[in-house]
Order: C-alpha cells, then structure tokens, then sequence
C-alpha cells in the first residue's frame, strides 16, 4: 500500500507541476492576444482556440488530483454527523461512486478520441484528439485516485478494529 501511495504521490505532483507550466503558456498566450489586439490591431485567430484548450488540460487533471488530496467539493454536514462506522460506510460509498465516475469519463472519452482521430480542430491544425484526450486522462487519474481512497479507508478501518480489539 505504502509503494501504491507513493507512486500516486510522484504522479499527482507531476500533475500539478504540468498544471503549473501549462498556466504559465496559457498566460503566454493571452498575453499575445491583448498584444495582438491592441497594439497589432490584428488578433491572433488562434490564440482563443488554444486559450480554451489549455484550460481543459490544467483543470481536469487538477480536479483528478482533488480526488486525492480531498480539495473537491464535498457536503460534509451530513457525514460528520454519523457515528464512525456510519461515516466510514458513506465515505467509502462515495469514493467508490467518484471512481466510476471516472471510469465512465474514462471510456467514453476514449470513444471520442477514436471517432476523432482524422479529424483537425480548425485555426490551429492540430488533432481533434487533443481535446479528448484531458478527458480520458483525468478520468484514468480519478479511478486510481478513488482506488486509493478505498483501500486507505479500508486499510484504516482495519486498523482501528485491531486497535479496539486490543483494548478490550
């Protein structure tokens, strides 16, 4: 478990460090485009095509990593409300739920990018794919993500059982 956690580690903060580069070019190219507008007086066709792209890609695998660092948007009046075990259940309920979430992000994703693949996104050349493939990728993050969670919430539900066990 300790290996998996750590893999997940290395992963989520190549994420985040990905995110991070790909927002400098994202501020790159409005830059250029404020430029382009106001003082080329021509702004460039496909800066808000790209602008829009890199959005996708930063946002999603950061959300991805949100499931893991539990920064996602969460309701948590009614669960801290439940007895432990109570708690436990509905954590490890939605967990499960988020990560078919992903899994369904996942494949159906990849079933765009395959009907996708001939085809250009206008102004910038490029394949349509590209627009996909943030999808898919963010979705395969949130499986192992929610994997993760699970076997964590399990792992310390055992624990807490030995330890109970022991004090009695």
């Amino acid at each position: 478990m300790r290996l998996f956690s750590r893999l997940l580690d290395l992963l989520s903060q190549a994420v985040i460090a990905a995110a991070g580069v790909a927002l400098v070019g994202l501020i790159a190219i409005m830059g250029w485009m404020v430029f382009g507008r106001y003082v080329l007086n021509d702004t460039p066709t496909w800066v808000e095509r790209t602008a829009t792209l890199a959005i996708v890609t930063i946002a999603l695998p950061v959300a991805a990593v949100g499931v893991r660092e539990r920064f996602h948007l969460a309701v948590l009046g009614f669960r801290e409300a439940l007895p432990e075990r109570a708690r436990w259940a509905v954590e490890t309920a939605s967990d499960v739920v988020v990560g078919l979430f992903g899994l369904a992000m996942a494949v159906w994703s990849w079933e765009l990018i395959e009907t996708s693949v001939g085809i250009r996104i206008p102004l910038l050349g490029i394949s349509q794919v590209w627009t996909y493939l943030p999808i898919t990728i963010s979705g395969a993050l949130i499986v192992l993500f929610s994997i993760e969670q699970v076997l964590l919430a399990y792992h310390h539900q055992r624990t807490a059982q030995r330890a109970g066990a022991y004090l009695e």
